[in-house]
């Protein structure tokens, strides 16, 4: 099966292997070239995230305001004053800081930027439109105030949130890239923040058995798969609908091992994982029964349950562009409801639940960082959540180590 291209991947551009070096290149179809497009090719370079930027901000902009007569025009950005809040925004998004990081969090950045950056003052001005050097600690706070409500009226404190924290990134590349532009200190730093995040529920192990159950009952049972790597493998769901494959379950080089994409965490390195302890004892025996169970339809692990009527093969489940992990949410949302399970309840519950289950077995924090591919303890205690069990745990082993000394607590 040919592979596919990634969400996001620029229309027209292609890439090229040559001594083991991918290159991209953008080129217009053949029907415009016959048709004397001015822009023919362009080598775009080996980083991808810089050749789909040069490809997303101009070359297709300027391709299809050829292809329109004009119609297109204002997709096309125009060049930022340097010295501006655009030219921050612009400067950053260029950036490895910006293009490293995965197509979901780059579109919610933009929208973010793209909120800030078109904001009307009072005197209708863009705030984009600013100069750094105008914008103080107190012109943040002001703008901080009015993203926290929303157009109709309700209070949005996450959303303003995003904005100031994905700003201040912006302002601190910029400020790297150039310093002798960019005035001393961060406006955008230092601001109090009244949102408190609201905390992933967690699911069980009995209620991952349960969405199993009604996941396989639906018709459905890739969801049931899929929730199983979640809960017992810790990957992302990116990481889940788009990456994980076959080739990663087992393979010939470490067939004792499943390795496990964790993209956000280890960029294109994966985590092997061992399936077996020294003396041969199987250590996943759920989630490797699961995979020897289910029928391979396609290059992923996790692929849709049914045919694509056209193409006749299964497809990902993330094929569709932005919308489609909203549509695999929303089929999650229906078969938890189906299986009567609480609607806090979302996908992103069994990731945590894993987490959770793996404190709830006494596992230390180096252990769970090794497990789920953590690089600190901070980033790990957003999944893992405290727990009675836990708490049980800690107060038996301080038990045992004063009786243990003699001490007259039993």
């Amino acid at each position: 099966m040919k592979n596919r291209k990634p969400l996001g991947w620029p229309d027209y551009m292609e890439e090229k292997t040559s001594k083991g070096v991918v290159r991209y290149y953008w080129n217009a179809p053949s029907w415009a070239r016959k048709r004397s497009c001015p822009i023919t090719s362009e080598p775009l370079g080996t980083d991808y995230g810089a050749a789909k930027a040069r490809c997303d901000n101009f070359l297709n902009p300027t391709f299809d305001s050829w292809r329109t007569s004009g119609a297109t025009d204002e997709n096309i950005q125009p060049r930022a004053v340097v010295g501006s809040f655009d030219w921050v925004v612009a400067t950053y998004r260029s950036s490895r800081k910006f293009t490293k990081r995965p197509s979901r969090t780059r579109a919610s950045y933009d929208r973010a930027l793209n909120e800030v950056s078109g904001y009307l003052l009072t005197d209708r001005r863009r705030f984009g439109s600013l100069s750094v050097r105008s914008i103080t600690s107190n012109a943040v706070d002001l703008l901080y105030d009015k993203l926290k409500v929303g157009k109709n009226g309700k209070t949005r404190h996450r959303s303003a949130l995003l904005a100031i924290t994905v700003c201040k990134l912006a302002w601190a590349v910029a400020s790297r890239v150039h310093p002798t532009v960019m005035p001393e200190g961060n406006p955008f730093k230092g601001i109090e923040i009244e949102y408190e995040p609201k905390k992933n529920r967690s699911s069980t192990l009995e209620e991952l058995g349960i969405f199993i159950a009604a996941a396989d009952a639906d018709g459905s049972p890739s969801l049931g798969t899929a929730a199983m790597l979640a809960f017992y493998w810790l990957p992302r769901e990116e990481d889940i609908f788009q990456r994980i494959a076959w080739s990663d379950y087992r393979p010939a080089e470490t067939p004792d091992h499943v390795q496990i994409w964790h993209q956000k965490n280890r960029k294109s390195e994966k985590v092997a994982i061992p399936l077996f302890d020294t003396d041969g004892t199987e250590l996943w025996p759920e989630m490797v029964g699961r995979l020897e169970s289910i029928k391979r339809t396609g290059t992923l692990i996790v692929m849709r349950d049914t045919q694509d009527p056209r193409k006749k093969v299964h497809l990902p489940w993330m094929t569709g562009g932005r919308n489609a992990m909203r549509y695999v949410q929303s089929e999650v949302r229906r078969i938890c409801r189906a299986a009567g399970l609480p609607d806090a309840i979302t996908f992103t519950s069994f990731r945590h639940g894993g987490h959770t289950d793996g404190s709830n077995s006494g596992l230390t924090d180096a252990q769970m960082r090794a497990l789920g591919a953590h690089k600190t303890t901070a980033a790990l205690l957003r999944y893992a959540k405290e727990t009675d069990t836990q708490r049980q745990i800690g107060a038996r082993k301080r038990l045992d180590a004063r009786t243990k000394k003699g001490n007259l607590s039993e």
